[in-house]
């Protein structure tokens, strides 16, 4: 059975760090471009960051570029978002998504076919 869990998430202060781990499981998920995605209450989940198959190539969104780090561990099945510097307006829960074989990186919400249960990720000021 496909599933995707996430880990690693926390409450931290401004300007600390937290390291997001998701462990694929089911699939060839090794083969998948991989994202994560946040959603803050309220609002429209959102791209925070993508990975291609091999990690050789990511893209991450203009709000956590030089902040956020997005890598994977094939061997492991597993992708991580280090995230640093965290600012208040970065809390929200965060999701790892597993894509397919037809691109190479996502950046939609419509793009993932998969989907983790979510980690909460708070900032305080």
């Amino acid at each position: 059975q496909e599933q995707l869990v996430e880990s690693g998430g926390g409450l931290v202060q401004a300007g600390g760090s937290l390291r997001l781990s998701c462990a694929a499981s089911g699939r060839a998920f090794s083969n998948y471009y991989m994202g994560w995605f946040r959603q803050a209450p309220g609002k429209e989940r959102e791209f925070v960051a993508t990975i291609s198959w091999s990690g050789g190539r990511t893209d991450s969104a203009d709000s956590v570029k030089g902040r956020f780090t997005m890598s994977r561990d094939n061997a492991k099945i597993t992708v991580y978002l280090q995230m640093n510097s965290l600012k208040p307006e970065d809390t929200a829960v965060y999701y790892c998504a597993a894509g397919s074989r037809l691109r190479e990186l996502g950046y939609n919400v419509h793009e993932y076919a998969y989907w983790g249960q979510g980690t909460q990720v708070t900032v305080s000021s």
